[in-house]
């Protein structure tokens, strides 16, 4: 960062302090959903009159007379993924025609608001000392956090307060706007121009959320969704870029995996955090005529399912673990409504025999998926990751040979190139898939042929439209089927263990694991990475069946 003086004048510091080099270290105290740590002990004598992040969008910083906008405060990015392009909400009376000078100095007031976004949060260790003497003590609070480094707090801000760093931008830009007299109409969201170029200048802003309040969008009552979408996607960065601002600003949590073949999410916040969420993902260019609103599978839950927000880049949206240019999900299976899917399972089952000697029902999803709930009579390959399904295929070729094939998975996403690769090798008589999988299913048959929970990939583990349990704890035998993960350090495999099994201590996923626990318990490793349970490493990768 490199700012000048007169930017952020202050009575007895100057601003090259907030963007000068601090002390080394980096982040302490307590992340994510954890306890304060050594953050507290840290805490600086200015520290209660810092804002807190909502406060930042009452600030609003004088500009030096005579002096140009664009150069009151000259910055340098690096290593943040706070890009140049990133919509920012600010309110929507500002949201008028710019032309190019009013963008330069659109994005010279986003980067003068994250400057002084960083700048509200710096302490020091103490007041009274000069500031030559204490320039390597200076550090800043954040989230219950302290940061040591400029690196440190950059990317802490950039990766979770674009909103606030938004608001202090309108603040700014209004200034400039009333001193400049740069914006000379209003105009609708609808008529901003739209500069031709890559889908990230495309892109829509975030909703408005001003008459929202704040318990509303934070609600612990709430929803989660599950969706895909295979699409073209040219800009996956820009995507990328606008999924974590409109997460952010809506304070959802959850996953989402971004490709050049499309996007899968799963997120979870307030009801109506959530039906922000769908309406902007309906109305933003990319999806619109592909994504539809009864594409979105909603259950009880909210952001407090997931650890955070997980937002990322990858080859696939979902780890088939081929290239989707080698396997593509245009060449999908027949997709058949829950409906549909319904009476051809029936159809199964009634035929006995005869059926499944022309017919197979396959189960897509991993062991533990199909350990607590599965279609009744289908064929679950016990595997333990998505990845292996090609492998199986493989493997047993002989079994799929002449036949129907009626896949289903939990939404639909991993059946659309499941059923693609198994198309790929052409020896089935056809290959169907439940479209929006196990999910949609259950909305309209609760009660139909699928028995037992539906696992999902979030703390709750498991979902249930029926009463029925068909697993058994590990140990006793009785039927169970509440996961919890396993209680040894570095395994962290998920186990079914009862509660009175679990009052005996028995709370590790194998034998191995339950002798291992304790003396790691004792003599704690130095690693903090998981490590593969030594019962599931004696698991057959990929099981053949019998023909």
């Amino acid at each position: 960062w490199v700012t000048q003086r007169h930017a952020f004048p202050e009575p007895s510091q100057s601003a090259h302090s907030a963007a000068g080099p601090g002390g080394g270290g980096g982040a302490e105290g307590c992340g994510a959903g954890g306890r304060p740590g050594t953050a507290s002990a840290c805490r600086g004598p200015r520290e209660d009159l810092m804002p807190g992040c909502s406060d930042l969008a009452m600030i609003a910083p004088s500009l030096p007379d005579g002096e140009d906008e664009r150069d009151v405060c000259i910055l340098t990015f690096a290593d943040l993924e706070l890009k140049e392009h990133l919509p920012l909400p600010y309110k929507s009376h500002l949201k008028a025609e710019f032309d190019a000078r009013a963008r330069k100095k659109h994005a010279s007031a986003k980067r003068k608001a994250f400057a002084l976004f960083v700048k509200a949060k710096e302490t020091v260790t103490d007041s009274r000392c000069p500031t030559s003497i204490c320039h390597g003590m200076v550090h800043w609070r954040c989230c219950q956090q302290t940061f040591k480094d400029l690196v440190s707090i950059h990317r802490h801000v950039a990766a979770h307060h674009f909103a606030d760093v938004g608001k202090q931008t309108a603040a700014i830009l209004k200034q400039i706007a009333a001193e400049a007299d740069v914006i000379r109409s209003r105009v609708s969201t609808d008529k901003l121009p739209r500069p031709e170029g890559t889908l990230h200048q495309h892109q829509e802003m975030l909703p408005d959320i001003s008459h929202i309040g704040a318990d509303e969008l934070t609600s612990e009552a709430g929803q989660v969704l599950l969706f895909y979408c295979y699409c073209e996607v040219a800009d996956p960065e820009g995507l990328c870029l606008w999924q974590k601002a409109l997460c952010q600003h809506l304070h959802l949590k959850g996953k989402v995996r971004i490709a050049s073949e499309g996007i899968n999410g799963t997120v979870g916040g307030s009801t109506t955090a959530t039906h922000f969420y769908v309406d902007a993902m309906l109305s933003h260019p990319l999806f619109k005529g592909i994504l539809m609103r009864d594409d979105f599978k909603t259950s009880a839950g909210g952001a407090h399912c997931f650890p955070d927000l997980r937002i990322g880049i990858f080859e696939e949206i979902v780890p088939l673990g081929i290239s989707p240019k080698k396997v593509s999900y245009k060449e999908t299976g027949i997709h058949l409504t829950p409906k549909e899917f319904h009476i051809e399972v029936e159809k199964y089952l009634s035929q006995g025999n005869k059926a499944q000697k022309d017919t197979i029902l396959l189960d897509c999803r991993n062991f533990y998926e199909s350990k607590i709930g599965h279609f009744q009579g289908c064929l679950a390959p016990d595997i333990r990751k998505f990845s292996y399904f090609p492998t199986y295929v493989d493997e047993n070729l002989e079994l799929f040979r002449g036949k129907r094939v009626l896949m289903y998975c939990t939404g639909g996403i991993r059946c659309e190139r499941g059923s693609a690769y198994l198309r790929s090798k052409g020896i089935c008589k056809g290959v169907y898939h439940l479209k929006g999988g196990i999910h949609k299913y259950l909305e309209e048959f609760p009660d139909g042929f699928y028995r037992g929970k539906l696992f999902v990939f979030d703390e709750r583990y498991t979902i249930a439209s029926n009463d029925d349990v068909i697993s058994a704890c590990r140990y006793c035998g009785n039927l169970w089927d509440q996961y919890r993960l396993c209680s040894t350090q570095l395994c962290r495999q998920l186990v079914l263990t009862c509660p009175q099994c679990q009052r005996k201590g028995l709370t590790a996923c194998c034998p191995v694991c339950q002798k291992k626990g304790p003396l790691l318990a004792q003599n704690p490793p130095g690693q903090a990475f998981k490590e593969q349970c030594e019962c599931t490493e004696t698991r057959q990768r990929v099981p053949v069946e019998r023909v």
